[in-house]
Order: C-alpha cells, then structure tokens, then sequence
C-alpha cells in the first residue's frame, strides 16, 4: 500500500518441523500473496547460487531504484533435521529426492563450467574449513560473560528524571484528559519532524474514535498522521523497524481488547530489543490504548489488561488519572528511548462520569514533563489522625483515584490516597514510605482481583512492610468472571464502586 522497499525472503523446505507441505497445505503461499496488489513476486530455485545471486541483484537494484516491495520464494531442500531434538530418521520419507537438490554438488559443477578447475575448488574449500576452525578456537578464547551483565540494557538510559514546567500555569484554561493528550502531541509534532502518529482511525477523516487525534492529520499531513488496517501486530511490531531508521512513532491500539494480536510483537520484539542487541536497537515509541469500562462497552471494548502488560519485562506502562498527568507523562514517554505503553481510561476523557470532575485540569505550559515511575498523593491524611493509628492509606490508578476520593469524603482526614501514575516501574519509594507511616492499606483495581496486578503488589507490600502493619493489605477489584457485561446493571455490579471501597476502608479501620 505504501510501496515501501522491503524486501521478504521466503526459504520453502516443504517442511514444517515433522509435518509436510502436502499435509497442512491447500495452497502455496504465493498464492496467498498475490491477492495484495502492489507487491512484486519472483520465484527461483534457491539451492541455485547463480540464479539466486542474480535474481537478488536485480531486485535489490529496482528496490532502490524504484522504491517498492518484493517476495522472493526460494525453493530449498532439507537436508539435515529442522532441531537435532527431532532426528531426521524418526520421520523422514523423502531425503533421497532432497539430497538430489543439495548446493554444494549444482555449484561446484556451475563452477567448473565456468573454467574453475577442481584444484581450485578444493582450494576455496579447504580454506572455508579454515575460517571456520579459527572462528571456531576464537570464540572458545573469549571470556565468558560476568554474571552481573544479566541485568544489563534492560532499557536505554533516560534523561527525565526531574519534573519540570508549570503544572498549572496561571493564564491556563482548564482541558479534559483527551484534549490534553492531543495538545500534547501536537507540541512533540511541532517540535520533531521524526515524529509520526498512526493506528485505527486516527486519520484526518476521524481523527480517532474518541477524537483524541482530531485536526492532527490536517496540521500536519497524510505522511506523519495516517490511518492503519485492523492489524495491531502490524502497528505495534512496525515501531521497532520505524525506531532502527530515527522516527519516532505514537501508534494507537484502539481498545485494549483488541492488543492481543499484537502480543507477539510486543513480547517477541518490541520489549526484548534493547536487551537483546547489547542496548544498540532501543525501540523508541509510544503505544496509547485507551482501556476500562465505560458506557455499556461490554465484552469486547471494555478490558482492562494491565496485568499481562506488568508482566512483560522492556516495557514501561504508565497509566494517568487526569489532563495534566496525561500531558506531563505523554511528554516524559516520548522523550524516553524505550517503549512505552500510555493507558488512558475512557471514562476519564471527558469527565463525565460522576466524581471524574477532578480529571479536567489546568492545561500545563508546552514545557511541562512529568518523569516516569513517579507517584503522587492526591488526598493527605490529618497528622492527628495518623498519629492516633485512625488511618489507610489508599493504593491505586485510573478510575480507582475517583472510586476512592469518593469513598474518603465518608472518613474525613483517615484517608491518604496515591495515584501510582506509574505501573512500571513503580514507585516503591513513595508506596513503602505511606504504608509504614499508616499501618493500613488499601489497593484498588478495575481488574478482576484474582491473580491480578493489585494483588502482586499486595504481596510486594506485605514482604517489605509486614513489621508495619495492623492489618492484612486488602485489594478490592472487579469481580472474578471471564468478561464485562453489556448489561449496565450487570457492569455496575461487576465493577468497583465507592460503596465498595467504603466497605473495604471500615473492615481495615476496625481490624
């Protein structure tokens, strides 16, 4: 579609591991490839060095030239096991025909042809065995990796340690949480020409569907904001190449229920990149996808899945509750060398929901940037109160601040509560210091409890903190069904509520 110049080498051995082409295939796969237009097929014999050799030739040269994408389907035999695990000669019924397909022997031939006399090729061969050899006692002479070297290029050093600009400028008006992501963008886009915003819908035509990129594709052009198919493993799993040539990608999964196409790439690729290349290949990006209930969404656009992403090691995760959070940490994201997952609930965007009011704030200056892993105290508890052991303290994010601001109002000055902003990494710090000073704890989740996220970080909680407490840490979630229900009535009694969080408050305040 865009006529990238990409080239895609197929190597076809008929084989998967022990099952046959002629088993698990009605089609080849270029069948299946010339169905898209615009991509250019060449087929060869690719235990042919010659006609490879030239083949490859030609399509790289038009690739530069012409600027458009390849298939080259190369015929190869196999000629030893796929994995020394699965010996050949357990399943193998065709290595006499694929023996006759070997190479080494078709070019040795093509090479004597060609005036290379025999000498000459035992020559080449001997030294190839050479080269080997020494590469081989090479790589015994290195030393062996220090162990501390495990933890090493986890993620690219960032620069944004410290909070910097005006949270709430005097002269700011106040904007909601959607808009505040939008302005956000459009300052990094000002500013940096290797930015690029795309996914589902956010085109000029839409803008997305919550408009959260609107007017973006027309300031700045179908080259930079530009639609995707429905293919989340393409537009997650397309950062990291974007990333490798200097763009700087903010690519949007449209719902959260729908990033599990994409775990592949996420997993496989994106988060192991950096790790895996010794920290030369940082992917650089900014995944946004707007997740959690709201509005009757039901099974399919409702999710949230912060769990499964707290549990992919590379990947930063930031989760804001309000207009000036999402600002300062879509900025520090950008600004970070590491991918970084944005969850943005959609019950926020707008403050509309009751008790969401706060969420609108003053629209922080062009400047302001909020660093990752930093917690924040929305709601202090009386120093008397703590004093006397009349306190919890309150752990959460997301639609959970609003749940519990809402819940506290019925204890007046028992409650402190903390907007993570941050799932990982964590700010621990901040989290310890709270639980020690109050005894008490509360987490609060949209997810379901079980095996979630929440219930980890109780964990973490009670190991560094149990000298501390009064009282078990409770964690309040969803509840523990397989997915959200259309039904409004339902989803309200599936989601957490303030009356909820209140129960929860006076079982640890009379504990």
């Amino acid at each position: 579609l865009k006529q990238f110049p990409i080239l895609y080498l197929i190597q076809d051995n008929g084989w998967d591991i022990s099952a046959s082409g002629t088993e698990i295939r009605s089609n080849d796969i270029i069948d299946y490839i010339k169905g898209f237009g615009g991509i250019e097929i060449v087929e060869i014999e690719g235990n042919d060095f010659i006609q490879s050799y030239n083949a490859i030739q030609v399509v790289i040269n038009t690739m530069r030239g012409e600027r458009r994408p390849f298939v080259v389907h190369a015929d190869v035999p196999l000629l030893n096991h796929h994995t020394s695990g699965v010996r050949m000669e357990w399943y193998r019924d065709d290595l006499p025909e694929h023996e006759k397909k070997d190479p080494l022997p078709i070019l040795k031939s093509q090479l004597k042809k060609n005036g290379i006399t025999h000498s000459q090729i035992k020559k080449i061969e001997l030294q190839a065995v050479k080269n080997v050899e020494i590469g081989y006692k090479k790589s015994f002479r290195a030393s062996d990796p220090l162990p501390e070297e495990l933890f090493e290029n986890v993620f690219h050093p960032t620069k944004i340690t410290e909070e910097k600009g005006e949270r709430e400028p005097t002269n700011g008006s106040p904007a909601i949480m959607v808009d505040c992501a939008m302005l956000a963008i459009k300052e990094i886009m000002e500013d940096h020409a290797e930015c690029l915003l795309y996914g589902q819908d956010v085109g000029k035509r839409l803008g997305g569907v919550f408009r959260e990129a609107a007017t973006l594709a027309k300031t700045f052009g179908d080259e930079r904001v530009f639609n995707t198919p429905i293919q989340e493993a393409f537009i997650i799993g397309s950062t990291v190449g974007m990333s490798a040539v200097g763009c700087q990608p903010i690519v949007e999964v449209q719902f959260a229920d729908y990033i599990w196409p994409a775990l592949n790439q996420l997993f496989t690729e994106v988060s192991r990149s950096c790790y895996l290349s010794r920290g030369k290949w940082p992917v650089s990006c900014i995944i946004r996808v707007p997740i959690g209930a709201y509005g009757s969404g039901g099974p399919y656009h409702s999710s949230s899945v912060e769990s499964v992403l707290t549990n992919i090691k590379g990947i930063k995760i930031v989760y804001p509750s309000n207009s000036a959070d999402m600002k300062g940490l879509l900025k520090a994201a950008y600004y970070d060398p590491n991918p970084v997952i944005m969850l943005e609930h959609k019950g926020l965007y707008w403050s509309k929901i009751k008790g969401t009011e706060s969420a609108r704030c003053i629209e922080p200056s062009r400047d302001y940037i909020l660093p990752l892993g930093k917690g924040r105290i929305v709601v202090e508890a009386d120093k008397r109160k703590i004093k006397n052991g009349d306190t919890v303290t309150i752990i959460t994010y997301g639609m959970g601040v609003y749940w519990a601001k809402s819940a506290a109002e019925k204890f007046p000055g028992q409650i402190e509560i903390i907007d993570l902003r941050t799932l990982y990494p964590l700010d621990e710090e901040l989290i310890f210091e709270s639980v020690k000073i109050h005894s008490r704890c509360l987490i609060i989740t949209e997810e379901p409890r079980e095996n979630s996220f929440a219930l980890a970080l109780s964990g973490k909680i009670q190991e560094k903190c149990f000298n501390y407490l009064d009282a078990p840490v409770r964690v309040i979630g969803s509840e523990n069904v397989p997915a959200i229900p259309l039904n409004s009535i339902l989803e309200q009694h599936y989601l957490p509520n303030a009356e909820k969080v209140t129960q929860e408050i006076n079982t640890l305040m009379v504990f």
